[in-house]
């Protein structure tokens, strides 16, 4: 039985099957009371202002950084924020410590400032710096999972002694093996410890042999085993890639808006405390902590664990939406046509977006429920790495972990005086492909919006309105050569040593890895390669998602080209797996796979070059790339919490070593 067929039972039998812990967290927020949520030290979303404080554009002139003959030394520190956030007396703003990037020697922020780069320009080089010295981490670090200081050979390094290891990478670059950041290449303040496969303190993108495309890519810590927890501490940020035709100014010729009406937003949840830290449940008694209960609802033994934790959970849903690090923010609008360009920067939560309309809601602090408004439709013009061909009206769009769109939002198809509310119409919940039931709520929620626009600023007539419509030619869209080789890979549900639930990659077919060895099924992040591409060639993925929710999958180095999807049957064998410290857990391997039904082409927003793609439950998703520089480099799974318990996996192009 599959997580999403326990929703209809109860919460002690929903534990005691197993599932996931963001479910039950949200069912165990008994009536979400206020005086509930404040007895446990926590920030009741209930009580905190919606579409009160600005945003910050991340695609403004000011919010971007300038190199210096073509160099950034950008640091990772610790810093604190306002976010909007009010204390426990409903009135005092409170600061949140986090985690930010910014230039060496100036403040860092959450989100970090955006790097942009042309096509056209030379290689940037970026000395990243890990100030995360005598600091403590912002959140609980499970030490059981596999993760930096747990390697073999670096068991005598900690956190508190050595520092936080980081890695950075820039997701959806082109970049080359060493520059990726992968999550063996991560590395502690002033390098003292490296890891095994760390290579340089300069890190290089751009010039002939990267993106040569315009698109959205974003910057993101991605050190091993707790990369879900340095992105929810803050370390993320925009990557702007320009071209001839975006140029991101006036005279584009697309004739896409500009700055100041291009805006970039980085959507992303968290839980705080009252005293204005975030909160991350990880021990048992923690607030929200639902993992790991008896049959007979009892906490098991507190030495499951080493010490009694603290956990990772399966998955993680906050109950404050925040965008570019403010709670439920808004932004001020002219009546004109905006670029809006989103990033979803949650650890789990897949969202569907739709605009809704409250007339004459601009600056009124009770027009906050998108249910009192009607539909505002817009247009997608692209996704990920590339513009679409060409712009296509659509009502609602799926936004998935990791993705970024790139939309025009009409703003005179509205009167003056008008609010419009982005809304939310998934749940709080894994997302299994349908809307929200109910149990996969919040209660009370106001997970359901994610910020307002007011359309009430005068109309600059300096700058001419632009005219996207339906059907507007773009320029983009994808095209990637023939494949010569279709490999058969899988997503499963497993369980570690510790009997938590563990997603996991491997094979729906079996394969010989690079060691000789015939493997099929599951398979851990420290087994041997299976997917060893030749330089140069295309090969065709076909992912068979054998679990109960969707996960948002993402290459790395390549774009590619969504193809379809398709439904499957197939048997599913438990087998064991081993773990990272020679335990054993448990997986399973498919046989007897069949296809069912017609292929299904892929949504609007995914007519694009694209580094992310939606692979639903029961389906099979099919993808195509070119593999087309040497080197080791991973795939995973972008729900964070899932990729830090092994729903990761190496590859490598060309010949080894490994």
């Amino acid at each position: 039985m599959h997580r999403r067929d326990f929703l209809a039972l109860s919460v002690k039998s929903l534990m005691a099957a197993g599932l996931s812990s963001s479910i039950p967290a949200a069912l165990l927020r008994a009536g979400n009371s206020h005086a509930a949520i404040l007895a446990a030290g926590l920030s009741d979303p209930a009580g905190q202002p919606l579409f009160t404080h600005s945003v910050p554009n991340a695609l403004s002139g000011g919010f971007k950084y300038v190199p210096k003959n073509n160099r950034l030394r950008i640091q990772m520190a610790q810093a604190t924020q306002m976010t909007g956030l009010l204390g426990a007396d409903g009135v005092t703003p409170v600061p949140t410590p986090v985690w930010g990037y910014g230039e060496l020697g100036q403040d860092v922020t959450w989100p970090g400032r955006t790097i942009e780069i042309d096509t056209a320009d030379d290689p940037l080089e970026i000395t990243w710096a890990n100030q995360l010295h005598n600091v403590p981490h912002l959140l609980p670090v499970d030490t059981s999972l596999h993760w930096a200081y747990s390697m073999h050979g670096y068991g005598r390094n900690s956190i508190g002694r050595n520092g936080v290891p980081v890695v950075p990478h820039v997701h959806g670059g082109h970049n080359d093996s060493p520059f990726d950041g992968n999550p063996e290449y991560f590395f502690s303040p002033a390098w003292a410890v490296r890891g095994p496969r760390w290579e340089s303190r300069k890190y290089y993108y751009g010039g002939p042999d990267w993106n040569q495309v315009a698109g959205m890519n974003w910057y993101h810590d991605h050190a091993l085993g707790i990369t879900r927890l340095n992105v929810y501490a803050g370390l993320a940020g925009f990557f702007a890639v320009r071209d001839a035709a975006d140029t991101g100014r006036p005279d584009n010729p697309p004739g896409l808006p500009a700055d100041p009406y291009e805006l970039g937003y980085a959507m992303q949840d968290r839980m705080f405390r009252s005293s204005g830290e975030l909160f991350y449940p990880a021990f048992p008694g923690d607030p929200f902590y639902a993992d790991f209960i008896t049959d007979e609802g009892a906490y098991l033994p507190d030495d499951r664990f080493p010490g009694g934790g603290p956990t990772a959970l399966a998955e993680f849903f906050g109950d404050h939406m925040l965008v570019n690090g403010v709670i439920w923010p808004k932004a001020s609008v002219e009546s004109r046509q905006y670029r809006v360009r989103l990033l979803n920067g949650t650890d789990s939560r897949f969202m569907r977006l739709r605009l809704k309309v409250i007339p004459g809601g601009a600056g009124n602090p009770t027009a906050t429920d998108p249910a009192a408004g009607y539909p505002l439709p817009f247009y997608v013009i692209g996704s990920d790495q590339s513009l679409r061909a060409t712009a296509v009206r659509i009502d609602e769009i799926d936004f998935a972990p990791g993705e970024r769109l790139d939309l025009i939002v009409d703003f005179k198809e509205v009167p003056a005086g008008t609010r419009v509310i982005v809304e939310n119409l998934l749940g709080d919940a894994p997302f299994g492909g349908e809307l929200p039931a109910a149990e996969d709520l919040f209660p009370n929620r106001r997970t359901d919006r994610v910020m307002a626009f007011d359309v009430e600023l005068p109309f600059n007539s300096s700058r001419p309105d632009t005219q996207i419509m339906d059907g507007s030619h773009l320029g983009g869209g994808v095209n990637v050569a023939d494949a010569v080789r279709t490999r058969r890979l899988a997503l499963f549900e497993g369980t570690d040593e510790y009997g938590r639930l563990q997603p996991l990659l491997g094979t729906a077919e079996p394969v010989t890895d690079v060691q000789g060895n015939t493997v099929n099924g599951t398979l851990a992040w420290h087994q041997p390669i299976t997917e060893n591409p030749g330089l140069g060639d295309t090969e065709i993925w076909e992912l068979y998602n054998a679990t109960g929710d969707a996960h948002p999958i993402h290459v790395h180095l390549v774009h590619f080209e969504v193809m379809n999807r398709q439904r499957f049957r197939a048997d599913l064998v438990e087998q064991p797996v081993e773990q990272h410290n020679g335990s054993q857990g448990s997986g399973f391997r498919l046989e007897n796979i069949k296809t069912i039904g017609r292929e299904n082409a892929p949504a609007a927003s995914e007519q694009t070059r694209r580094d992310m793609v939606m692979a639903l439950p029961g389906e099979v998703t099919r993808i195509r790339m070119t593999f087309d520089k040497p080197g080791r480099y991973v795939w995973h799974c972008h729900i964070l919490s899932h990729e830090d318990h092994e729903m990761m996996r190496p590859f490598h192009v060309g010949p080894g070593p490994y």
